[in-house]
């Protein structure tokens, strides 16, 4: 099935954001693989950093609508507990969105289109495989973007956000496997303690399966 990111709902603010929190939403590197679709279907992400904000935008976009349909449509057997999990990280992911949407205002991207055909949103394991696979790779991608800031205040930034994704990789992986140590498992932990790092090439070429309209980079 095809769903757009995009929706009419009313969802309540969840994150407060600072000056720093644009900034460190500059996380993600030039590099970025087309996806795949016909030219007249492309949404170039511009340059500098309407650029970057525009290629965190499209992942946001991802997750947010991931979320939104395993809320709407929750899987049977559901708990109440863990609604309201999937629900408090619908919120921050579309609490994202929102924010970069207004921080760019004309020169956002349009909203794109998804294919999430493959999961099967009736299963809890489909679901909440794909959501862990979404939350990991969100962690990743700001831990590999680091490097690349030139400010040590979009730095910082970072490192507050990338905390409440790995929050988020943790409440999933530990629904996945409770009573275990999969939420920092040896697949995302190192033996040094520290979390895993993805380059933003491979987190696109991770994310692609899901996206159907074409993102280009021409200008980054």
């Amino acid at each position: 099935m095809r769903q757009y990111f995009e929706t009419g709902r009313t969802r309540r603010t969840v994150l407060q954001w600072t000056g720093g929190g644009l900034a460190a939403l500059t996380l993600f590197g030039s590099r970025l693989p087309n996806f795949g679709m016909s030219e007249a279907l492309a949404a170039d992400l511009g340059e500098g950093d309407i650029g970057i904000l525009n290629y965190a935008y499209a992942l946001e976009q991802l997750e947010a609508g991931f979320y939104t349909m395993v809320v709407d449509k929750p899987y049977g057997g559901i708990s109440d507990d863990e609604k309201q999990i999937l629900t408090d990280i619908r919120d921050h992911e579309q609490a994202h969105v929102d924010f970069l949407k207004g921080a760019l205002a004309d020169k956002a991207i349009p909203m794109l289109e998804a294919d999430f055909s493959k999961v099967d949103f009736a299963s809890r394991e489909s679901v909440l495989t794909t959501a862990k696979t979404f939350e990991d790779l969100g962690v990743a991608a700001y831990n590999g973007a680091g490097k690349l800031l030139q400010n040590g205040d979009y730095l910082l930034a970072a490192g507050r956000i990338v905390s409440v994704e790995a929050r988020h990789a943790a409440a999933i992986r530990d629904l996945l496997q409770p009573g275990t140590v999969a939420f920092a498992g040896p697949d995302v932990v190192d033996d040094n303690g520290l979390d895993g790092a993805m380059e933003p090439a491979k987190v696109l070429a991770a994310a692609d399966p899901f996206i159907k309209t074409e993102v280009t980079a021409k200008s980054l």
